[in-house]
């Protein structure tokens, strides 16, 4: 009997869900073999032992589809629905809360996690206008955040490298701004100091401004998700 495969064409006929098993997958095993299997089993949604009946060079030309799929970087999408939900990017991420950029930085530290980053960045759409939508208000990962696991992979890949490129030029505007007040007004120093609870002679400002840089630093580097490569 012919084994009908059912192959994802586009990054957004995959899921969240299902890249997190393929990474968990990834990051156990360096054995080509098994990571062909499993990343045929988790995409194309189909039993592992029933691998074994298809053609060698048709598992070659699977992975070799699946290697070219991961190569490009999709387009960034502002909306995109869940059965009938349909979920909003957050409008002005230049004024999110603090709340939520806590929440942001920790969750895309680990694909374990990023589910709960899309339940930050995205949320149901209360209010749709001819320029853009509204989105409910926050109230943390909890509500959402496993729902997020069916999330299109194109759409949670282009919106991590959004988010990262945003948070990168923040943080150099604030270092930037930062700078500029020290040097304008030395006395910025202990008003600062007193505002974060720094050490007033100015080492724990040194330190405040070593730390926002090291953090420019990281955002730079944007999150890696062509694990593939098997």
């Amino acid at each position: 009997m012919k084994l009908e495969l059912t192959i994802p064409t586009d990054l957004n006929e995959i899921t969240l869900g299902q890249y997190q098993k393929f990474i968990k997958v990834k990051e156990t095993t360096t054995d080509n073999e098994m990571l062909a299997e499993k990343m045929i089993q988790i995409f194309c949604d189909i039993e592992l032992k029933e691998i074994i009946n298809i053609k060698y060079t048709e598992v070659q030309k699977l992975v070799a589809h699946f290697n070219k799929l991961f190569s490009d970087t999709p387009k960034f999408t502002p909306t995109f629905k869940i059965k009938d939900m349909e979920f909003g990017f957050i409008p002005d991420l230049q004024n999110i809360s603090f709340g939520e950029y806590v929440d942001l930085e920790e969750n895309l530290k680990s694909w374990d996690t990023y589910h709960k980053a899309m339940a930050v960045m995205y949320r149901p759409i209360k209010l749709k206008r001819k320029d853009g939508h509204e989105i409910i208000n926050y109230t943390g990962t909890a509500e959402f955040s496993d729902l997020m696991k069916f999330a299109p992979l194109g759409v949670v890949l282009s919106s991590s490298v959004f988010f990262w490129n945003l948070g990168s030029e923040l943080l150099q505007s604030t270092i930037a701004y930062l700078e500029q007040e020290i040097a304008k007004n030395p006395k910025a120093l202990e008003t600062l100091a007193k505002q974060h609870n720094f050490q007033n002679n100015g080492v724990g400002i040194n330190q405040f401004m070593h730390s926002l840089k090291a953090m420019s630093q990281n955002l730079t580097k944007l999150p890696q998700w062509d694990y593939l490569n098997v």
